[in-house]
């Protein structure tokens, strides 16, 4: 089944001459808000192809972008997807395209995708990952940034032992303060001045490593997405302002799923008696007992002679029933020991 957030109903627009929309009896002849794409017509992926392909005898996961919402095939993302349980969220090449400020973010919170050697799409197998010598470079850059934090940290930890030291020992820590406060500008502004601050910005000015494929994220990278007025201005001109919505992840709309799941298989009378005491629940199972056993012998009647019930039949049974209920308790005597 394609769901997509972008789609309305089309029953009675100009698609529809004889079929009126029992929901929104007044429509305008288009939903501008629709948009079609080839998932509409049963094609799939970069490939174009239907699902199930009848002619593609590769075994593949299928994996849906959360920004198009159209469907792709592993092989087919310009790289290869991690394991299933290390993301939960991908976009595709073409809408990373479209929404490039992502390429900042993916630098810091998107799952490393693997890579492989030989190009060997075609049989769907993957024989050794190895690292590219850009993402070689990459590593490497990233060693030495962490050594020289852990080296700073060390440095920063000194600071707080208890010193006797020198008044050049003074102006030593003083040069360190200075050096960590450059290189921590971001939590130093975000504490300063929350709604100046773009977290976006601050990424861009750093360098990334820009690819042409698609992207795989975390469960909760959504919330580390910059929500400083430019960014949302940005959003917005994209059409991509549900990226800031958590609500809208595939998992939020599974376990909402399960939870309506949940709620339809209640019983409606289960539910009722636990919220009864003990001779309460008693009185209404009597009860319950009673009034289906008087209906079915009244019901079966009709069923014998073959006639309809009417609505006055139902009438007559349920006053028939109350005025027996009645006289029964009307003849109950109660006695106080």
């Amino acid at each position: 089944v394609f769901l997509s957030r972008n789609f309305r109903c089309d029953c009675g627009n100009s698609k529809f001459k004889n079929l009126q929309c029992k929901l929104f009896p007044e429509k305008g002849k288009v939903n501008s808000g629709n948009k079609y794409n080839d998932n509409f017509y049963g094609l799939y992926c970069t490939c174009k192809r239907p699902y199930p392909d009848p002619e593609d005898e590769i075994p593949d996961e299928m994996i849906q972008c959360i920004v198009c919402e159209d469907w792709f095939h592993g092989r087919h993302l310009g790289a290869v997807p991690p394991e299933s349980g290390d993301f939960h969220e991908m976009v595709c090449q073409a809408c990373m395209n479209h929404c490039h400020f992502l390429w900042a973010y993916a630098s810091q919170l998107a799952v490393p995708a693997l890579t492989k050697v030989n190009s060997l799409e075609d049989e769907g197998i993957v024989l050794k990952v190895e690292e590219s010598e850009e993402q070689k470079k990459e590593i490497k850059k990233e060693s030495e940034v962490e050594h020289q934090e852990t080296k700073e940290e060390k440095q920063v930890e000194q600071f707080n032992e208890p010193s006797t030291s020198s008044g050049s020992d003074v102006l030593n820590i003083y040069g360190y303060c200075s050096k960590f406060l450059q290189k921590f500008p971001l939590e130093t502004a975000k504490t300063t001045s929350e709604s100046g601050f773009c977290r976006l910005k601050e990424l861009q000015s750093k360098e990334f490593l820009k690819k042409d494929t698609a992207t795989f994220w975390p469960s909760n990278w959504r919330s580390k997405l910059c929500t400083c007025e430019d960014c949302l201005k940005m959003y917005s001109e994209l059409e991509v302002q549900f990226l800031t919505d958590e609500c809208d992840t595939v998992l939020a709309y599974e376990n909402k799923g399960t939870s309506d799941q949940e709620t339809e298989r209640r019983d409606p009378l289960m539910d009722t008696l636990n919220s009864m005491n003990r001779v309460q629940q008693v009185e209404l199972i009597c009860e319950y007992n009673d009034l289906k056993t008087e209906l079915t012998d009244y019901l079966r009647r009709f069923a014998d002679e073959g006639t309809v019930v009417k609505r006055e039949d139902i009438q007559h049974f349920f006053e028939e029933f109350q005025s027996r209920k009645r006289r029964r308790t009307n003849r109950m005597q109660y006695y106080c020991s």
